[in-house]
């Protein structure tokens, strides 16, 4: 007799109470029973190295990695792992699954969760559920399509990710860009930066109960919404910003528009003071809950407002100024505990800051050209593609060939919502990357959730996700 049985896909899977190998250690164990369609439908399933098994399984100097009992070491430093303790549990404890399909792991994330009653003893996050090669396909793709494939990454902050890969090949051309194309790039992306910012209060307010606050996010970042889509063609995915400048120049209008979200949003979050920064509830839920020590957070690689909240002032709009951050005035917020309060103030009062920079924008605004003019680079206007053959041809060409960059590499880095978000890009001197490298601050973020999560609540473990605000789509990219 057969030791599989058929499902009614034709796929053999495992008999009940057969033996199975350990997909990590190789070692044996047995699968549980089934009984009628049950028995049909067992199907093994594992991640890997990534997979959260039991402790009996688990090996001591994993239990003691995931304790981040050592985060760091000089070079040459040995730790004995025997030296650690490792926390240990008489009681039975229980693996639980929380997504990739939970509505408040805020996307495709999954994460295994070993809990003692209620309590959260480790946690591992699981990734890979959205991967969608972006960097890869960057090879494939000349410079000027490039914007097109980066956007989609951190799809809340989309005019980051352009930004950053536009930073990264004008370094590269080594050109001198025009002073209005800074500026129309530093509005953008600080009203990016609002939205973002809002619709993590939305979605936070939501994972601590509050309905009244994902509707308040929402409504705010409808407007900056509608002000992309008036300048850029889009609400988000926008392909706007691009290497030599921006696509276009900034609608007739536009610092009435842009005034008009600043005095609307400013009041606002006044009222999202009240309605949660005093809320015995939201405080009770957030104060002390998800705590990182400095140490732990630079060990970690930890950037925005997760390192922000334990009193790191590390902004590279201040400590690495691009584009023209270095001739406008503002704070950078900082937090004292590390924990999910610490975070929640810094995100509202950084929508403060980023409003007090785009009035600033507003008045500081030059005039002259939004994009270089470079031949090589940026395409004839359109009005003259109808008059001239040679306009036709160098556009066709821009759009079809692309330009050429000078062999070299470079990494450039910039502020977004969730840290730092950098490029690594290396040319060989045609008009495709050779390679390209994104750093995401969501994929680096990630590593601080079991640091975070341990010794909480459960309950706490959806609020602590929130607090991290990370985006799979940059996480998986």
């Amino acid at each position: 007799m057969s030791d599989a049985t058929t499902t009614d896909a034709g796929d053999s899977v495992p008999h009940a109470d057969t033996v199975l190998p350990d997909p990590v250690s190789g070692a044996s164990y047995e699968e549980p029973s089934a009984t009628g369609t049950e028995r049909g439908l067992l199907i093994e399933t594992s991640e890997g190295a990534q997979e959260l098994f039991p402790r009996n399984r688990t090996a001591p100097d994993e239990l003691r990695r995931e304790a981040g009992a050592v985060l760091r070491l000089p070079e040459g430093v040995v730790v004995n792992a025997d030296d650690i303790d490792v926390e240990q549990t008489d009681d039975e404890t229980m693996i639980i699954n929380m997504g990739p399909q939970h509505p408040s792991t805020h996307g495709v994330l999954r994460l295994m969760m070993e809990l003692d009653g209620e309590t959260v003893l480790r946690t591992k996050p699981i990734i890979g559920y959205l991967h969608t090669g972006m960097e890869k396909t960057a090879e494939e793709l000349t410079y000027v399509q490039g914007s097109t494939n980066v956007t989609r990454m951190d799809y809340l902050s989309p005019l980051h990710n352009e930004l950053v890969l536009s930073l990264a090949v004008e370094a590269l051309l080594g050109v001198e860009m025009p002073a209005r194309s800074d500026w129309i790039r530093m509005l953008l992306v600080e009203l990016n930066r609002v939205s973002s910012h809002l619709m993590w209060m939305a979605t936070n307010g939501m994972d601590h109960a509050s309905t009244s606050m994902m509707i308040y996010g929402f409504r705010e970042r409808e407007m900056v919404l509608a002000f992309f889509e008036k300048t850029t063609g889009l609400r988000m995915n926008h392909n706007f910003i691009r290497p030599g400048g921006t696509a276009a120049d900034l609608p007739d209008g536009w610092e009435d528009d842009v005034s008009v979200i600043c005095d609307t949003v400013l009041p606002r979050l006044d009222e999202y003071d009240e309605l949660l920064t005093g809320q015995p509830v939201f405080r009770q839920r957030s104060e002390g809950i998800g705590n990182l020590s400095a140490e732990e957070a630079l060990a970690l690689s930890l950037t925005g407002p997760l390192l922000r909240s334990t009193g790191v002032a590390w902004d590279l709009r201040r400590t690495m100024p691009y584009l023209r951050y270095d001739e406008v005035e503002f704070d950078v917020i900082v937090g004292t505990y590390g924990d999910n309060f610490d975070r929640y103030s810094i995100r509202l009062n950084e929508i403060r800051e980023s409003i007090r920079i785009i009035r600033q924008i507003i008045d500081k605004m030059p005039a002259g050209d939004y994009r270089v003019q470079d031949k090589k680079i940026t395409p004839p206007p359109r009005g003259r593609i109808d008059e001239s053959m040679e306009a036709l041809i160098h556009h066709f060409k821009v759009f079809t060939e692309g330009f050429k960059v000078p062999e070299g590499e470079v990494y450039v880095a910039i502020e977004s919502p969730r840290g730092e978000l950098g490029c690594y890009l290396v040319s060989d001197g045609g008009p495709k990357p050779y390679r390209m490298h994104i750093r995401g601050p969501s994929f680096v973020n990630l590593q601080g959730l079991p640091l975070m999560m341990r010794g909480g609540l459960l309950a706490d473990a959806v609020v602590v996700c929130s607090s991290v605000d990370p985006v799979m789509g940059e996480v998986d990219r």
